[in-house]
């Protein structure tokens, strides 16, 4: 067994790919390596399996085996274990590293022996219109914090953001004539996002309002800033926007758990709901597959059973 061949330095060879080459965020990257990390050390205590030349169908089949017994947290009932979606993600990250290894002639198990495991439709929680207005219109506009707080909701509702997408935001790449901007998401994918005359205009009113040189489009208004501090230090993290929104939801006694991708559930469903092709919402969300937008065909229901009850003969 030579050093390049051991599971430790192929796996970090191919987090370097991914963060390299594919351009993969920071945080897929970090998941990446929680997974592999995690079937490694499985490998190496339970099978004595350190060679990527080892991994078989049995091997894989018993680690999968060792997936569905995992705790879920340090101190979980006996039920407790990783859900199967978890378990998935395991699953995915394992084949996306055998399929690295065979691109790079690498004598390694076929990936396409690994099934996914069978997982329920996922579903998706938005807000109607009616409960929409009320986290937009919950922030406290005197005070820059609201001002702020108050454009991060209105933007994302009016995008369809990631929360990743919206803090790496700068105030000079925001187009208020044409109201648009350009981002990069997930993978590395460009497009353009367009800005509705409301959001942009609550955005405007809080960017004339700052007195400061920080670049990033949203910051931290809490305590004393030190003349070091720099624009990203200043930047909001993803963590800090999702910890906003959910007081708001509570204030505002939303009966679901307000976070930053329900606002962007809300975005794609209200485009479905007004007539938008899949294809166009797609392009808008950022995902690099239609299937991926399939999961909001739920709001199509409404409109089968409407077509069902005009033009079904029975009742006639």
């Amino acid at each position: 067994m030579s050093a390049q061949t051991t599971l430790t330095y192929q796996i970090q060879a191919f987090l370097e790919h991914m963060e390299v080459e594919k351009g993969s965020s920071p945080l897929t990257i970090r998941n990446y390596k929680h997974y592999l990390t995690r079937f490694s050390e499985y490998l190496e205590s339970e099978e004595k399996v350190t060679d990527i030349g080892e991994i078989n169908q049995e091997v894989v089949r018993k680690y999968r085996l060792y997936l569905t017994h995992i705790p879920s947290s340090p101190s979980p009932n006996e039920t407790d274990t990783l859900a199967r979606k978890t378990q998935g993600y395991h699953v995915i990250a394992l084949r996306s590293f055998l399929r690295w290894l065979v691109k790079n002639d690498y004598k390694v198990m076929s990936p396409d022996k690994i099934d996914l495991p069978k997982i329920k439709d996922r579903e998706i929680t938005f807000l109607s219109g009616e409960h929409v207005d009320k986290p937009l219109n919950a922030p406290t506009a005197s005070r820059i914090s609201g001002k702020r707080d108050k454009a991060i909701l209105e933007l994302l509702y009016s995008t369809g953001l990631r929360v990743s997408e919206l803090v790496s935001l700068n105030k000079d790449k925001i187009d208020y004539e044409s109201r648009e901007f350009g981002v990069v998401g997930k993978g590395g994918k460009a497009r353009v996002v367009f800005l509705s005359q409301r959001a942009a205009a609550f955005l405007k009113d809080y960017i004339e309002a700052r007195n400061d040189h920080f670049t990033p489009l949203f910051i931290r208004h809490k305590g004393k800033v030190d003349p070091a501090t720099t624009s990203e230090e200043m930047r909001l993290t993803p963590r800090s926007i999702q910890r906003m929104i959910k007081k708001y939801g509570k204030k505002m006694k939303l009966p679901v758990n307000v976070t930053p991708h329900v606002l962007r559930h809300s975005f794609a469903t209200d485009l479905l709901m007004a007539g938008a092709d899949l294809r166009s919402v797609q392009e808008m969300l950022g995902h690099k597959n239609v299937s991926t937008t399939q999961i909001y065909t739920h709001v199509t229901n409404k409109q089968l059973k409407e077509v069902h009850e005009a033009f079904h003969g029975r009742d006639k």
